[in-house]
C-alpha cells in the first residue's frame, strides 16, 4: 500500500514521473508526462536509475564507473530537462538513483507524496514493450499508483492533443 497523495492539497501539484533511460521509447514517455503537467497545472520529474550490477569490479575502477554513471545519468536528465524547458515550459525535477529500477520507483513513489502518475512508454519491438511495461503485468510487481503506457509511435502533434 502507497502512503497517501498529497497532489490535491494545499501547496500541492500532482507530479507525473517519467523514466529516462536509453530506450527509444523513453523520448515518448517524457513528452507526455511533461505536455500532461503542463495541461493540468502539475509538475513533471524524471528519474534516472542507475543499476547496480555495473559496478562490480576492482575499488578504484568501480569508482571510476560509478562516476562515468553518474556524469551519464546528469547528462541524459539535462538533455531532456533543456528540451521540456524549451518546448513545454516547464521546470522538470531531476532525481537519479542507484538499484533496481522497480524498486527505486516504488522507493520514490513512497518518499515523494506528489506524485500521482507513473508514465511510462511502450516499445513497438518484436522483444515486447520494454523491461518496465512488462513489469506492470507481473505478480508482484505492480506500481502502487495510476500507470499511463504511452505507445512509442505516437507524434509529438498526437501527444499534444492527447495530454
Amino acid at each position: 500500500m502507497v502512503s497517501k497523495r498529497l497532489s490535491r492539497e494545499a501547496g500541492h501539484k500532482r507530479k507525473f514521473l517519467a523514466i529516462v533511460d536509453d530506450t527509444p521509447e523513453c523520448e515518448r514517455a517524457v513528452a507526455y508526462a511533461a505536455r500532461r503537467a503542463r495541461s493540468t497545472n502539475g509538475s513533471v520529474a524524471l528519474l534516472f536509475i542507475i543499476e547496480p550490477g555495473d559496478f562490480q569490479h576492482w575499488l578504484g575502477v568501480e569508482q571510476i564507473m560509478r562516476e562515468d554513471a553518474m556524469a551519464a545519468a546528469n547528462a541524459a536528465l539535462d538533455t531532456y530537462a533543456a528540451k521540456i524547458r524549451e518546448t513545454i515550459g516547464v521546470e522538470p525535477e531531476l532525481v537519479i538513483r542507484e538499484g533496481k529500477p522497480a524498486e527505486e520507483i516504488h522507493k520514490l513513489i513512497e518518499e515523494d507524496q506528489d506524485i500521482a502518475i507513473l508514465v511510462l512508454a511502450a516499445s513497438n519491438a518484436k522483444e515486447g514493450p520494454g523491461p518496465l511495461v512488462s513489469s506492470i503485468s507481473g505478480k508482484g510487481a505492480a506500481f502502487p499508483i495510476p500507470v499511463t503506457v504511452v505507445p512509442d509511435s505516437l507524434s509529438d502533434e498526437e501527444i499534444e492533443s492527447l495530454a
